[in-house]
Formats: structure tokens, sequence, C-alpha cells
């Protein structure tokens, strides 16, 4: 076979309710978030692996939009490829419908789960105990997608994992208009390309995301009355960032990736002041 060999653990899921489409996967292969992920709002998500074919994500993403089923979309994919015996997939479509195919010829531990919004699925495990704790922690979880995902993750490797270790990990999540400034779909879309610990390190990267791009509900943010408007300014003086609180304010938070989560003066996110008390 010509394709990379991708033996890893994934899945891929949805939130119907949020809008959201996702994949998160764990390999002992070099960025794997490079090959397996593949998603787009509305349309459905992909993981592609084993002796993995990317066009399985190009061209799976195509028959989703013209309205195959996640099912479908697998046994057209695989009917029209030689290698298919090779190959594995997972495909979540855009009404929650999943479907997971494992080619005779993976390596073992190898295979597939599905259900209500998800297809877990994964090569050379340690046993069939990883993509199971995948399928069960997603069933079992509440919450925003990209974490349940990561729980995910997880869970298979406390379950055995890829058993010939670990070397790279990504999470993609997407949502129409719900990525940077409103002006992209992809909400988180984070990889670790080699690491000891991949999904220690795609954790940790997830949370300084979050500070930096998460949402703290309006009704959470806090209403800058006299005494935290001079805390504000004090803080900022410290920090070199004097004159008028609003440009003053804007211009730190900016520096500090952090303009979008400003909005005037007249109230602060919670997560921009523990930051800015940090610094000082």
């Amino acid at each position: 076979m010509s394709s990379p060999l991708v033996a890893t653990y994934s899945i891929a899921a949805c939130d119907l309710d949020a809008g959201q489409w996702g994949v998160a996967t764990q390999s002992k292969f070099l960025g794997v978030g490079s090959v397996v992920p593949w998603a787009v709002p509305g349309v459905g998500a992909i993981a592609t692996q084993a002796y993995a074919n990317p066009r399985y994500g190009t061209d799976g993403l195509a028959l989703l939009r013209e309205g195959l089923s996640a099912e479908e979309a697998v046994e057209r994919l695989t009917a029209a490829d030689d290698g298919r015996d090779h190959r594995q997939l997972g495909i979540v479509d855009a009404e929650g419908r999943a479907a997971s195919y494992t080619g005779t010829e993976c390596m073992e531990w190898a295979g597939g789960r599905t259900g209500n919004c998800y297809a877990a699925q994964g090569n050379i495990l340690v046993s069939a105990e990883t993509v199971d704790a995948i399928a069960e922690t997603f069933e079992r979880s509440q919450g925003p997608l990209a974490e349940r995902l990561l729980d995910c993750l997880d869970a298979a490797q406390a379950a055995g994992g890829d058993r010939r270790g670990q070397q790279s990990a990504a999470l993609l999540v997407v949502e129409k208009d719900g990525g940077y400034a409103g002006l992209s779909d992809e909400v988180v879309d984070l990889r670790v390309d080699e690491h000891a610990r991949p999904l220690d390190e795609l954790r940790r990267i997830y949370v300084m995301h979050q500070a930096i791009f998460g949402r703290t509900p309006p009704k959470e943010w806090l209403d800058v009355d006299e005494q935290l408007a001079e805390e504000l300014r004090e803080r900022l003086a410290k920090l070199g960032f004097e004159g008028e609180l609003e440009p003053a304010f804007a211009t730190w938070a900016g520096q500090e990736n952090l303009e979008e989560r400003v909005d005037g003066v007249d109230r602060v996110d919670p997560v921009v002041l523990e930051e800015l008390r940090r610094q000082t």
C-alpha cells in the first residue's frame, strides 16, 4: 500500500442542537491531524485512517453535500476504492446518522462502533475496550462538543489505546460562522504533531484556546462600577497602559489576544479580568 499507515483511534461526532460537527483522534503517527479529521458544518464529519485514503475526506464530504446518508457515503467511497480492505472510516452526516467501516485487512485489533451522532473506530489497538470506551464516554457525556471529544480520547487511552503507543493528536470542531470573529467555521482546530504525551498536550492547548477564543455567557459578565473601573486603571497603569480607560483596556486586551472577549468597558468578561489580575 502506498498510503500512510495511520493506526489510530478516533471519533467523528456532532451536536445537532449546537450546530457543531467534529473529529478527535490520537495515533502513533506523526501529524495525525493532517490526515484523519474532516468536517464541514451542516454537512458532516469524517475520520479516515488505517492505510488512510485522504480522498475519503474531500470526496466523502462532497457525497454528504449531495444528500447521501453516512451509510451511503461509506458504501460509495469503499466500493470505488481498490484499497478498501486496508481502510478504516467513520462518518456522521448532517442529521446525526453514523456509519463506521473497517476493512478486512486492517491490523488487529480493529473495529468500530456507532450510535446517535457518533462513529468511533480504531485499529492496531490493545483491544475492543478502546472503542467501547470512546462510545460509552460520548453517550453519557454532556456539554460542549469539543470537551466531550477530548474526554473520549482520554477514556480511549485509559482503556489501552494504540498498542504501539502515542505520538500525535488532533481536535477539530466546526460550526457555521462559529470561528474567529464570526468569520470562519473552525470553532476549534488544534493539533499536537509530535509529543510523548499528546493527549495531555492537546488538553493544555485547548485550555489556552478557550481562554483566548472561548465565550463567557453575557449574564456572567461583571458590571464595571467606579470601584472596578479604578482597579482596571491601576492595573493597566502598572503594565504601562495609561490614559482613558477604554482605549487603554482595548490596547492591552489586543496585545494579549483577548480582543474577542472585550466589548467596551461598561461590562467585563471575568476571564479577562482574571488575566489582568494575574499579570499584576
